[in-house]
């Protein structure tokens, strides 16, 4: 086989949750049996694989059996829920992977990484909390909430209270450098899941925990260019970007350059909470040295990395 390099795939935390019927653990496990097996495609292609995936539907649900048990145990802080879910994703991808190399006979294993990433203490985001967490309270609780607990909370769209977090600049991943040991080892990674877990660095060079959430994209273009990856895969909902989306004169894109990517975004192109920061996040990628990226559906990665479909961005 061919050696094509290391690619960072970036799967998204609800391509676990199919809709709101699919929600079991069983649900979201069926789920990433049929992306690990998009992804041992990419592997038999010659590619060595770091897979990364968000995880906002699962820590929604561990805040949620906190909150509700909260009566009778300790709650689970925000820092210690990115954990749980990244063990348990990671565990989902880890036994799909292992599956499918055996069904496939391929001689290769997969390991999960437990992954902190260090977010800059001064970041403005913590300033200014945007990102909704948690479950959706009345007022007079949310404002119990922030007296007593620090909780900066806001009114949400008529639909109830609900906390926010920072979500700030991912600057490093601790684990970087153990995760492009094992890939040059010939083991599959799952790591950064939900953009990793955010810590400080304090001055006496300590790790601590904070309650944030960092963007998932952003957490793989870092590890991606720590790693001195080959290609950065952004794995999403559509088989390619467009300009003009949900439009009459909609137009998918076959290929961008990083000019005409910031070309589309300054005149708006890319919707805030969906497309801009695939899009930004691939930049940052291909700007700190990156060659390619490739933005498409996870049934098609393979047909994009043969040229067939996705968008694929370059310098």
């Amino acid at each position: 086989m061919e050696r094509k390099g290391v690619a960072v795939v970036a799967v998204g935390g609800n391509s676990l949750i199919k809709d709101g019927a699919h929600k079991t653990i069983q649900n979201q496990y069926d789920a990433a049996v049929e992306s690990m097996h998009h992804i041992v495609d990419m592997i038999l292609q010659g590619w060595e694989v770091v897979v990364t995936h968000g995880n906002g539907p699962q820590v929604g649900f561990i805040l949620r059996r906190s909150e509700l048990s909260r009566h009778e145990l300790h709650e689970v802080p925000l820092d210690y829920c990115g954990a749980d879910s990244q063990g348990a994703i990671g565990y989902m991808f880890e036994r799909a992977l292992c599956n499918e190399f055996k069904q496939r006979g391929l001689d290769k294993s997969a390991v999960a990484v437990v992954t902190q990433t260090i977010v800059d203490r001064n970041d403005k985001a913590f300033q200014n909390p945007s990102k909704p967490i948690g479950s959706f309270m009345d007022e007079p609780m949310a404002k119990e909430r922030e007296a007593k607990e620090g909780w900066t909370v806001v009114e949400d769209a008529g639909r109830g209270w609900r906390r926010v977090v920072a979500s700030p600049i991912p600057v490093k991943i601790v684990e970087a450098p153990a995760i492009r040991s094992l890939i040059d080892n010939g083991f599959v990674v799952v790591g950064v899941g939900g953009g990793g877990i955010p810590v400080v660095q304090l001055e006496n060079g300590d790790l601590e925990g904070v309650e944030a959430v960092i963007d998932k994209d952003f957490g793989s273009s870092l590890l991606a260019s720590m790693i001195n990856a080959d290609l950065f895969i952004i794995s999403t909902a559509v088989e390619k970007v467009a300009i003009n989306f949900n439009k009459p004169d909609q137009k998918w894109l076959d290929r961008l350059t990083v000019a005409e990517a910031k070309q589309y975004m300054a005149d708006g192109h890319f919707a805030k909470g969906s497309m801009l920061p695939k899009i930004q996040a691939i930049l940052k990628f291909l700007e700190a040295g990156g060659k390619q990226a490739i933005i498409t559906n996870p049934e098609n990665i393979g047909r994009a990395l043969k040229g067939e479909t996705g968008t694929w961005i370059v310098p």
